[in-house]
């Protein structure tokens, strides 16, 4: 099923979403009103919000309170992004300038801030002590995988574990926080909420690793940001660990500096060497695991038309090419 099949399935909630973030960041300073409406309207695939939708929906949830909780996701998702941009200096996302390229970094980061704020002002406003402590740990443990990435930069000694440990904090946490909320809200049976809280941790994992493929092998057009911008920011992804796993001599060497420097001088030669070892196949395999495992924890949810389109998703994450 393609995304937009799935995205169809809760069209209206998506719409609720929308309205109730533009209602929610009203502000009378015209900068953040500025930057907020540029960054919201850059696109995105809405892939958290849906987790979470259709998580709640897969569980017959009635009410309103999951598109609060959607929404809440969303701005998270967009802080952290606005955040990424500047620790990382990158220049474009999702095929259009950064806000830093455009306001720099000090507004930017600021506005990330009243993100995050805005967020836990409508988490306490839903008076859940429950979900209130899931958020506020997640957050937490999404702060400490940024800050984990940020220490391991230019390290080309980076191991597979401590790869996945970075990503599943920093990627796979908000992913499974969205699919673990949804069924809090609509459940009191621990198995469905821990099922939900399994499905959103490897489709987040799935997710990250398909990323880091795409940066390999993908061209601007199709992801939206340039190829090889991780070997630029000294980041040790996955198809790098096994490329240098299964290199030695003067392309180790190469792979090696390119990320100690944070330089793509020779992106080229370096593609060449990925591609040789078969390190995006590696990569793909891995992701494709993750996603399995996903679908497997959907086992404990009853059938439904919600239920399917959580499966779809996990495919479309493997299969996606943006």
């Amino acid at each position: 099923m393609a995304l937009e099949s799935i995205r169809n399935l809760v069209r209206d909630d998506i719409a609720s979403i929308d309205r109730f973030i533009i209602s929610q960041l009203e502000s009378n300073i015209p900068l953040i009103k500025q930057v907020i409406e540029y960054v919201l309207t850059c696109g995105g695939k809405r892939v958290r919000p849906m987790v979470l939708l259709l998580s709640a929906r897969a569980l017959a949830h009635r009410g309103q309170k999951h598109i609060d909780l959607a929404a809440v996701i969303e701005l998270i998702h967009t802080a952290t992004l606005l955040h990424d941009d500047v620790v990382d200096s990158s220049t474009l996302r999702r095929g259009h300038k950064t806000a830093n390229t455009i306001w720099g970094n000090d507004t930017s980061v600021l506005i990330g801030d009243f993100l995050y704020s805005r967020a836990f002002q409508i988490v306490v406003d839903l008076k859940h002590e429950n979900i209130l402590n899931i958020f506020a740990k997640a957050t937490h443990c999404i702060a400490e995988g940024e800050i984990l990435q940020l220490i391991n930069c230019n390290n080309p000694d980076t191991t597979e574990e401590f790869y996945f440990d970075i990503i599943q904090r920093k990627t796979a946490k908000l992913f499974e926080i969205a699919a673990q909320l949804g069924a809090q809200l609509s459940s009191t049976s621990e198995q469905e909420i821990t099922a939900m809280r399994d499905y959103g941790m490897h489709l987040g994992l799935s997710f990250q690793l398909i990323d880091d493929v795409l940066d390999y092998s993908r061209s601007v057009d199709q992801t939206g940001k340039n190829v090889g911008q991780d070997i630029s920011e000294g980041k040790t992804t996955l198809p790098l660990i096994y490329a240098m796993r299964k290199s030695k001599g003067a392309d180790l060497e190469l792979i090696r500096e390119a990320i100690k420097t944070g330089s793509s001088k020779h992106l080229d030669t370096i593609l060449g060497i990925i591609e040789s070892t078969d390190a995006i196949e590696y990569t793909a395999d891995a992701a494709k695991h993750h996603a399995l495992k996903a679908k497997q924890a959907l086992a404990h949810i009853a059938s439904s038309p919600y239920r399917k389109a959580l499966e779809d998703l996990s495919d479309f994450v493997v299969h996606r090419t943006y």
